[in-house]
This record gives structure tokens, C-alpha cells and sequence, in this order.
């Protein structure tokens, strides 16, 4: 009798599949096949596509049902309700990230500055296609390419399309190596791309790269208060780096802290995946809307680029411009790639590097300034 019990339960489950449950387990799939046979962003899109699978089966315990809740749910308010797992990747981000390049060419900071134009430009486009101010901001920063915070302005505005910002968010980080080049080239010449660079490294001294963090925190504090969260995590996890006294807290943020709140935080994003609040046509939108400040972003970098060697006695090679989107360092290595494919002797890395750690910075301010420009309700 218990046996038919069982079994009655058994095919009770799978008379509650739905066909929009089957879409969302194709959807993991793909993000699984991203992560394993493509290795795009592996330690996001592999967890993000387990856990939509995990929350959309029928009656699943790792959501809530009725008065249980799930542990997923569980983990969602302790962890991205609050922000603390976006803050906490933020140490680790900082930890790995060397400013060296950067502060030996200051002027870089203009092209991470310039790469952040496709998230105002999105913002106003999305207002056009109705979405309110506070999802229109959350759907704009996706451009960053910066992970954490499109999860932070979102999570920050309460925003029903979490899942599917913090989805294309990653998803078009991954995709940087393809998205990328036919935006270059096509807002550049050959000429322009063959142009070679000299890197003449500066002595950082351990004083300036110590005082750096806490300078720029200080400053963007002042500039976009709501961003004080974001930019001092950052911030603070370069400290650990550069201080010279906490190389095992350096590598632990590097490493076991980075990885562990990564899994979590893939996990976690899942139960903003369900079917029900997923699969809208606005979906589709946000995404559509989140490529298309991706691409702004880039585009703005080259052209920004452009625009200074008009009035610039040594030029730079515009191709660097495109860095300064926050996919720190795929970006970077893009565009040197590109470089070397146009020119073997042109290596562009350093200088693109120093870009793309602009960049990092650059859009934590902008989604500190969207916070502060956009009521949260």
C-alpha cells in the first residue's frame, strides 16, 4: 500500500509540470552548456542555471510552499536582500585588481568615465518603452558589464526583473570575446587599430597605491553618496592588497572568499528565476535593453578614443577605449588581442588594462549616481 502511495505521489509531481517549467529547465541547460562546454563565466552561469532548474520543478522544497520556507529563499533575504553577498564579492574583486597601470597613466580614468554613457542613454530608452523610472535604472546599469552591481541598483530599487537583469548582466560578461570585436571594428579603421603604443611603466611607490583606495573612496563619497557601499568594498579589498601586511587576507578574498560568495550568490539568484515572474515578454525586453547599453558603452569608450586624438599630440590606439566597460579583465585581454591580430608587434594590454580598472571604478559611480539622480519609489 505504501508502495501506491509513492507512487500516486510520483505521478501527482509530474501531472504539475507545466510547459513554462519545461522552457525554464531548457534555460539552465544553456546556461550549463555556456559554463562547461564553452567556459563562459563557469563559477556563475553553471550555479545560475543548476538553481533554475532546482526552483522551477513542480512543488520544489528549495522555494517556499505555502508556510515552509525554502532554503534558497532563505539564503536570497540573508544574503541579496540586504547586499551583502554583491558587497562581499566586491572585496575579492578589489583584492585582484592591480591600479599600477592605471596610476601611471592617470588620463585613463576619462575612458572608463566615457564607456558609462550607454547606461544613461538606456535609461532614457527604457523610460520610453513604459518601464518605470526605478526598473529603467536597474535595466540601464546591466551596461557596466559589472555583476555585482546590476545586483546591488537592482536589489536597491526592489526591481521584479532581478533574474533576468543579473542573468544578461553575467550572460553578456561572458560574451565580451563575442560581443566586442564588431563593435571595434566597426567604429574604427585599420589605420586606427594598427596604431602602436608605448608603455612607459612609472614607480608606484607603496605610499601612493596605499593612499589610492582610500582617497578614491573618500571623493566618490562626497560625489555619489549611495555609491559609498560599493566603491569602499572595492576599495577596501585593494587595501588588503596593497597594504603589505595582510598577504593571506588578500589571497583568501582572491580566492576562498570570491569563489564561496560566487556559488552562493549563482545559487541564490535563482529564485528570481521561477517561471512566473521570468517568462514575461518584458523579460525579453530588459535583456534586449541591457545589450543595447552594453554596446553603447563600448561604442562611447572607442569614440571618446577618437575624439581625443584630434587634439591629442601622441595618439592612443581608440581600441583601448572599448576596456572601460567594467568586464574586468576579459575586456582588457580583447582588445589586446585585437591588437596583436592587426599588428604582432602592438601590445596594448597594459594599457587597456589600466582602462578596464577605470572602468571598474567608474561604474560603481554610475550606479551610485543612479541611486541618487532616481527615487527609490
Amino acid at each position: 500500500m505504501e508502495i501506491l502511495n509513492q507512487f500516486a505521489a510520483l505521478f501527482g509531481n509530474i501531472a504539475e509540470v507545466r510547459w513554462q517549467m519545461i522552457v525554464m529547465w531548457v534555460i539552465g541547460g544553456v546556461l550549463i552548456y555556456l559554463a562547461i562546454k564553452k567556459d563562459m563565466e563557469p563559477t556563475l552561469l553553471l550555479p545560475m542555471g543548476f538553481g533554475a532548474i532546482l526552483v522551477n520543478l513542480p512543488l520544489s522544497g528549495a522555494v517556499t510552499q505555502g508556510d515552509e520556507i525554502g532554503p534558497i529563499d532563505t539564503l536570497f533575504n540573508a544574503g541579496i536582500a540586504n547586499e551583502l553577498f554583491p558587497l562581499l564579492l566586491f572585496i575579492g574583486i578589489g583584492a585582484m585588481i592591480d591600479f599600477g597601470p592605471l596610476l601611471s597613466n592617470p588620463k585613463l580614468f576619462l575612458f572608463g568615465a566615457a564607456a558609462q554613457f550607454g547606461i544613461f542613454f538606456t535609461y532614457s530608452l527604457a523610460s520610453l518603452f513604459g518601464f518605470t523610472p526605478q526598473d529603467a535604472a536597474s535595466a540601464a546599469i546591466i551596461g557596466a558589464a559589472d555583476g555585482p552591481t546590476s545586483i546591488f541598483v537592482a536589489n536597491y530599487y526592489q526591481s521584479k526583473y532581478l533574474g533576468a537583469i543579473i542573468v544578461a548582466a553575467y550572460s553578456y560578461m561572458a560574451l565580451v570575446p563575442i560581443i566586442q570585436p564588431p563593435i571595434i571594428k566597426l567604429c574604427t579603421t585599420k589605420k586606427e587599430r594598427m596604431i602602436r603604443m608605448k608603455y612607459n611603466p612609472q614607480h608606484i611607490s607603496r605610499t601612493t597605491k596605499i593612499l589610492f583606495p582610500i582617497v578614491i573612496t573618500a571623493i566618490v563619497g562626497l560625489v555619489a553618496p549611495k555609491s559609498v557601499a560599493l566603491v569602499g568594498f572595492l576599495m577596501f579589498g585593494n587595501l588588503i592588497r596593497e597594504c603589505g601586511v595582510l598577504d593571506l587576507l588578500s589571497k583568501s578574498a582572491q580566492n576562498e572568499l570570491a569563489n564561496l560568495v560566487t556559488i552562493l550568490l549563482g545559487l541564490t539568484v535563482a529564485t528570481k528565476m521561477q517561471w512566473q515572474g521570468f517568462l514575461q515578454w518584458e523579460t525579453l525586453l530588459i535583456m534586449a535593453l541591457g545589450l543595447v547599453a552594453f554596446v553603447f558603452d563600448t561604442a562611447a569608450g572607442v569614440m571618446f578614443a577618437k575624439v581625443y586624438n584630434l587634439f591629442a599630440k601622441e595618439k592612443i590606439n581608440p581600441m583601448i577605449g572599448a576596456a572601460g566597460i567594467s568586464a574586468f579583465p576579459m575586456s582588457s585581454r580583447v582588445v589586446h588581442k585585437m591588437g596583436l591580430k592587426e599588428d604582432p608587434q602592438n601590445f596594448l594590454l597594459m594599457h587597456s588594462a589600466g582602462v578596464n580598472v577605470s572602468g571598474q571604478v567608474a561604474s560603481v559611480i554610475a550606479g551610485g549616481m543612479i541611486m541618487n539622480l532616481v527615487p527609490k519609489f
